[in-house]
């Protein structure tokens, strides 16, 4: 009979094996191809990317709202509260595969009813004469394992491991956009700053046509339709400063709110910005400066516990070792509590395998498997993003740089258009129309070349993001 008994288990072990075997995790999807740099043609560039965020804004005045932005931005603050939870499940995993080992006393009264075969033992042993004490004393140490024969534990720990690794790099993709959220807010404020620049200097050109025109209607050479539409234009100038000052005061609020400071002025030097270097980055970045991004990585980690999650998810159909040990002392008297005689220990081994709800078990296997297929996916996914982003980055400063040297030139000549138009309206060689429309391009033109200049800057802080780049 005990052979039997042994057979019958080894069969069922056998048969939990092979039926195991039949659920295998899913094959790998293939990697889209991708080029070896975005411009063949061209030679490497330097891991532009890797460059630490203060060298590549080269602004105290920008890095210190960084430097307060990393400490007191809220978001910021909250996910790190996500890592201490990642690292206390991490701790959690570990302990669930080591041995529990607790400790415990007791004191106990036991009565028994004389009608039960115990009551009826306690009563013969009070008839005989010896002592039936209804109080018992104790103290033991229980010690519980299951023993990880399947790596079902560990690998759940592994997952665990990996899942904090990501969620370090979501804290690090955060930084990366934190820091660029802030640059860019930064100078599209100083791009502002300029446009008030910009139309002062205007309103005062303006002001001066303005007032020559008063002076000619004055003397009889020109009429009141002229006056009133250089009034008309000096007014719709100074009218302009009203929505560019309240889009300033937002970005001061933007930044405020983000370095995580309500009271303090926002400090920058906006008369720079024109004049901003923009070819720290070379244009024919390596494809793998990719592996820089930390959503990439993110989504790696979560492939890594995926997998493990399956590993670990497919041990419940094999069969499971359960040991149990418990010593102890335990006695009626506290005088005889440490007596030998009153040891008590228990060892057990139990070895237990699924058979009846077996279907829960798989399916359970088979949602950890689509969740393994669909972390591969997305990873997948985030890899051709990411390189589209900086394709597209790319092309960005490249249109940008062209528009920007093209807009200055024209800005240049509109310049100078102006001191022509406004001498040959006094020689009667244009009217005052041409002296209008010159004030207007010029104005206009001055302010998209400002906006040029910002998208360029844009573009160049987009690309380091793009990259990776911030959050080392």
């Amino acid at each position: 009979m005990n052979t039997l008994k042994k057979y019958s288990l080894l069969v069922l072990i056998i048969l939990q094996i092979i039926s195991c075997k039949t659920i295998n995790p899913v094959n790998p999807l293939p990697n889209k191809a991708l080029p070896n740099n975005f411009y063949t043609s061209k030679k490497d560039s330097i891991d532009n990317a890797k460059i630490n965020w203060r060298d590549f804004f080269d602004d105290k005045q920008l890095n210190n709202l960084i430097d307060k932005a990393l400490v007191n931005n809220q978001e910021m603050n909250i996910y790190l509260q996500e890592i201490e939870i990642s690292k206390n499940e991490v701790k959690e995993k570990k302990g669930e595969y080591l041995p529990k080992i607790a400790i415990g006393a007791g004191i106990g009264v036991n009565k028994t009813s004389e009608n039960t075969t115990e009551g009826l033992i306690d009563k013969l042993i009070e008839d005989s004469g010896r002592e039936n004490p209804e109080i018992e004393l104790g103290f033991d140490a229980n010690v519980s394992w299951e023993v990880d024969i399947w790596k079902k534990l560990r690998n759940a720990k592994g997952a665990a491991v990996s899942r904090l690794l990501s969620t370090k790099e979501g804290k690090n993709l955060l930084t990366t956009k934190l820091i660029s959220e802030i640059a860019n807010s930064y100078y599209e404020l100083m791009a502002n700053d300029n446009l008030i620049k910009i139309l002062n200097e205007n309103i005062k050109i303006q002001e001066e046509a303005f007032n020559k025109m008063k002076i000619l209607k004055e003397n009889a050479k020109a009429n009141q339709l002229a006056v009133n539409r250089f009034q008309a234009q000096l007014l719709n100038t100074k009218d302009q400063k009203f929505s560019i000052n309240q889009k300033i005061i937002e970005l001061e609020n933007r930044l405020k709110f983000l370095t995580g400071k309500t009271v303090s002025a926002i400090e920058r030097n906006s008369d720079k910005m024109m004049n901003l270097e923009t070819n720290l980055l070379q244009e024919n970045v390596p494809i793998n400066l990719l592996e820089n991004r930390p959503d990439i990585k993110q989504a790696e980690y979560v492939v890594k516990a995926s997998q493990l999650d399956f590993k670990s998810a497919k041990t419940n159909l094999y069969p499971k070792l359960d040991i149990n040990n418990s010593i102890g002392f335990r006695a009626f008297n506290p005088a005889l509590l440490l007596n030998p005689n009153s040891l008590v220990y228990n060892l057990a081994g139990n070895l237990v395998a699924p058979l009846i709800n077996r279907n829960a078990i798989i399916a359970r296997i088979n949602v950890a498997n689509a969740k393994q297929t669909q972390a591969l996916l997305n990873y997948q996914q985030i890899v051709l993003i990411a390189y589209t982003e900086v394709l597209n980055q790319i092309s960005k400063i490249d249109n940008a740089k062209n528009s920007f040297e093209i807009k200055r030139d024209e800005v240049k000549i509109l310049n100078e258009s102006i001191d022509i138009a406004n001498s040959l309206f006094l020689y009667a060689r244009a009217d005052y129309i041409e002296v209008l429309l010159t004030q207007e391009e010029y104005l206009k033109e001055s302010m998209e070349l400002v906006e040029s200049k910002l998208k360029l800057i844009s573009s160049k802080v987009n690309l380091y993001r793009n990259l990776g780049g911030g959050w080392n």
